[in-house]
Order: C-alpha cells, then structure tokens, then sequence
C-alpha cells in the first residue's frame, strides 16, 4: 500500500524534507518525532505494510520514558506479556532450574514491559499513520548528496530530493551500505546464529519461556498465551555460515544437522519450522561504528548500532536513539544536530552493547564445563531475590526538547 492520496499535502508541509529508509521501530519513533518538531516526513519501506508479528521483545529503562513522552505507555501497558517463569532444562530433558525472567534479563518488575513485536509496531504505526506519508512496497535504489539536498532514486522508479534521510533499516542496512561502504566494516560476529519462528503451543505452556541446553546449542519455547508459541533455535558457529544467510533452504539443511540428535522437542521444533512461513534466520551479531551520520545522511537504530538479542536492549536502543535524533534536530541545522545525537547518545549505546561482554552470553554456554557453571549459578540464583535492574538500561537521562513547528532554520 502507497500513500498516494496525501502525497501533495505532504510536499506543502513547511518546514524541511526528510526520508526515512525503514518502517521499523526506529524508523516510526523518528517519524513521530521529526513530525511533532515540524519537519515533513517520508517513509518508504520494502515490505507491503508495517511488519507484525514476531517474538515479544523488551521496553526498559529510559526507553520507557520515550513511550511515555509519546502517549503511548497506557496501550503498552495493556499489551504487556509478563512472563511469569523460565525453565532452563539439561540435554536429557531435566529441570534444571526455574527463575522468574527478570533474575536473567536484569528487568524490573512492575516498571520494564515485553510485549509482541507486532503490538509495539502497530502503536507506533497508528500515533504517526495520519501526519506522515508512507510508501510501502518499495525502498531506496541511490543517494546522491549535493550542499542543499539529497537526491534519492527509488527501486521503483521515482526520484525525489530531501533535505535529509535516515537510514532506520535494520543491522543489514542498505542505506549504510550506500553511503558508508560494506558491513563487513562495521560488523561484529558474536559466534552464534539463531532462527526464530511461530509454531502451535504442544506442550501446554503458558506465559512462560522454557530453554533446553546442550553444549553450543540452545533450543526455546516462548508461550504468551496458550495456542502459539514462539520457537528458537541458537547454536555456535566459529565463522559466520555467509552461504546461508540469502539462502532459505541452506539454512533449514544448517539447523537439521545442527539439531539433529537433539532430545526434548527440539524434533517437533525442527518439524514446524520446515512449515512455518515466518522463519527468521540471522548471526548473533553487533554493529560497531565510529560515527553515525556523513553529511546529511544519518543512521539510527540497529543501522547504527545494533546491540544482538543478547543484550535484551534492541528495541530499547531503537526508541532511545530515535528520541536523540529527533530532538538533536529541533533547534538545529543537520551539520550540529547529528554531532549532538553522537555526543549525546554514543555512551548510553556503548554500554548496552557492552553487556555482551559482561555476561550477555552465559547463557549458551559453548562448553560441557561453562554449562555446568552456568547451571550450577541458575540454581543459586533459584533461591535469591530478584536481581536489580541493570544500570545500563537506565544510563541515559531524557533531555526536553521544544517542538518548533514552523520555526525550523533550512540552515
């Protein structure tokens, strides 16, 4: 679907041009934003219509004052999952122990919220659909920056200049391919791939998530109700498997072997994700740049920094830097706004994907010895308190930007 219909209205908006590459929830939280400081905001995005679905993801810390600024913790609230346990199971299928999810994830309970991908999606969709122009089934084919504008070709044909675009499109970002050069550069491999994919509830779950472990592999259930169930499927691979990643049926052959011998419902798992039409298959990964913007492009979200699943903390980056972004353009020309948004932004990044290495990934362990460690913790852990929040989820104090609608200086 194309917003056509409001194409004019959109191009009269006073105020400067701004494309946004990606549909994501980074790129709808920096629509919402660039709008309400008055700028007139384009999205294109490949897929048809904004992407629902997928696993429940996280909203910690600062990111939740971002929701809350923007009017949307109240229907968040009632999206919320609240996963109530996590079972961590041996090879053999035996508990091993179960913990409430906030003693592993570092959450706060009552304050964090999980809720379905597709249901923070949709908020956000739904709180900028009717102020921004949208254009669906298609993306970005070139760039090309002159000192007033950039002029954008687009995959389906059309051409049109922006004062500015932003690239929100993903850790493959295409955007920062074509202004900042190949991945390769910015790319850190954290030794893992996963598939995730839905899958009918079997095995009687109900909001909780249980985790089967052997030596480098990892398989979980995660039940937010009681007929679907979220599967995935972790394993360590010392070099990235780069033959698999635009190859779906390499990739089903890669986890079969990989899981082949495994017990519990890891069979049943590998049944349904040979059905599911839903498969999402990537390596554990980050992206590490050394700036986030050239010239009048800038990158934001997982385009710029994605942190891995490992940390919890996607989602929450995303909202965070799209807010920082955002308002770093206010009262700002391009030039002085993106160096603020680094300035402000680089050291609440650079410590949430810092949990990797401060124990993001002790729970796969790759050994029979890290895995008894590892158990040997959980039941410890079993009997304890609840862990505190992590610092890092909260490392960023939100500054209050002034919306200048109307008021912005084409500098």
């Amino acid at each position: 679907m194309t917003r056509t219909d409001q194409l004019t209205d959109f191009r009269n908006t006073s105020g400067r041009r701004v494309l946004i590459s990606g549909a994501s929830i980074a790129g709808t939280a920096l629509a919402f934003w660039l709008n309400r400081y008055g700028y007139a905001v384009t999205v294109v995005e490949r897929a048809g219509t904004v992407r629902s679905g997928g696993y429940p993801i996280d909203v910690r810390g600062t990111a939740l004052e971002v929701v809350r600024r923007m009017g949307l913790l109240p229907r968040l609230r009632e999206a919320h999952i609240d996963l109530r346990r996590l079972t961590f199971l041996d090879g053999d299928g035996s508990e091993v122990a179960s913990v409430h999810p906030h003693a592993v994830t570092g959450g706060a309970e009552g304050k964090d919220l999980e809720v379905r991908r597709g249901d923070l999606t949709d908020a956000l969709y739904g709180a900028v659909r009717d102020d921004v122009e949208f254009v669906f089934g298609d993306s970005i084919d070139t760039l090309e920056q002159s000192g007033s504008g950039v002029d954008v070709t687009f995959c389906g044909g059309r051409e049109r200049t922006f004062d500015m675009v932003f690239g929100a499109d993903g850790a493959h970002s295409r955007t920062r391919k074509e202004v900042f050069g190949p991945e390769s550069r910015f790319h850190r491999y954290l030794g893992y791939c996963f598939a995730v994919f839905t899958m009918r509830n079997t095995v009687g779950l109900s909001h909780e998530t249980v985790l089967w472990n052997t030596p480098g592999r990892a398989a979980a259930l995660y039940a937010v109700g009681d007929d679907e169930a979220h599967a995935f499927l972790n394993f360590a691979a010392p070099e990235p498997p780069f033959d698999a990643f635009a190859d779906p049926d390499r990739q089903r052959d890669l986890i079969i072997a990989t899981f082949a011998d495994a017990g519990w419902e890891v069979p049943n798992m590998l049944a349904a994700m040979c059905e599911a039409d839903d498969v999402f298959f990537d390596g554990v990964s980050q992206i590490r740049m050394p700036r986030w913007s050239s010239g009048r492009v800038a990158l934001v979200g997982d385009a710029a920094y994605a942190p891995s699943f490992l940390t919890g903390q996607g989602s929450s980056l995303a909202l965070v830097g799209a807010y920082m972004l955002a308002g770093s353009l206010a009262v700002r020309d391009h030039t002085t706004g993106f160096a603020a948004y680094e300035n402000a932004t680089r050291e609440f990044v650079a410590v949430n994907q810092g949990l990797v290495d401060n124990g993001g990934a002790t729970l796969f362990p790759t050994t029979v010895e890290a895995l008894e460690r590892r158990n040997a913790g959980l039941r410890e852990l079993s009997a304890m308190p609840p862990a505190q929040p992590r610092p890092a989820h909260s490392a960023l104090t939100l500054p209050v930007f002034t919306p200048m609608r109307g008021g912005i200086d084409r500098g």
